[in-house]
């Protein structure tokens, strides 16, 4: 009986030890990365503005596939919020079970914030597709809290097109800035002088006179450089 007992619970050790590592290898966004292998870091604002908007705000999430990836987050918000990432399938389905009761997870792919607090995830985008950054607390994605992560066999920062450009203002209240810039390509605009939106990670790194070489894109409507350098 006792060996009947022992080989039971060698069986049922074992099937949960393969049952985890085979949920573990499911999630198609990926694997929880190693901090000693981060290919490169991305910084992330989650907020709120002045027009009810919840926003998750960083540059571009453009990354190639195999990439280990730091998202620096930093909650300027006033209220909780969190970054998880996921397919849109996946946040789909826990965000209905989120509306149903605000649970906290403790998983590799997402942390939760307090305002004012900071946090790390790293990631490890093993799979091509296009996949979501997400705050999963009820209400919050309906107002804005998301946002396409895509990850592609061949997608590189070096893939993307720079356009030259000089900063002429900034208004870091308004979280506006005046580009004298080289044409469009992405947008199919040619050279002019525009006023972008940019968040603050951006805004921080921009001087008045300064030559940049950045990429721009339409977020929500509005013409926003999502990228540096």
């Amino acid at each position: 009986m006792k060996k009947l007992l022992l080989s039971t619970s060698l069986v049922l050790f074992a099937s949960t030890g393969a049952f985890a590592d085979v949920g573990h290898a499911k999630m198609a966004i990926g694997m929880p990365g190693h901090t000693a292998k981060v290919d490169r870091t991305i910084d992330v604002t989650l907020l709120e503005n002045d027009e009810g908007e919840m926003l998750i705000e960083s540059e571009e999430m453009t990354i190639k596939q195999g990439e280990t990836i730091r998202f620096n987050i930093t909650n300027k918000g006033e209220l909780e919020h969190e970054f998880v990432l996921d397919t849109l399938e996946n946040n789909a389905e826990h965000k209905i079970e989120m509306a149903k009761m605000d649970m906290e997870h403790d998983d590799p792919n997402r942390i939760r914030l307090d305002p004012g607090a900071t946090g790390e995830v790293v990631w490890t985008f093993a799979n091509a597709g296009t996949f979501e950054a997400a705050c999963l607390i009820p209400g919050h994605y309906e107002s804005g809290m998301h946002r396409a992560v895509s990850v592609g066999d061949q997608m590189a920062q070096a893939d993307v097109e720079y356009t030259s450009g000089t900063i002429k203002k900034i208004d870091a209240k308004a979280g506006k800035v005046t580009i004298i810039h080289g044409p469009l390509v992405n947008l199919d605009m040619p050279a002019m002088t525009m006023v972008f939106r940019a968040d603050e990670a951006i805004m921080a790194k921009m001087a008045e006179g300064q030559d940049i070489e950045f990429v721009a894109d339409r977020v929500k409507g509005k013409l926003t450089v999502t990228q540096m350098k």
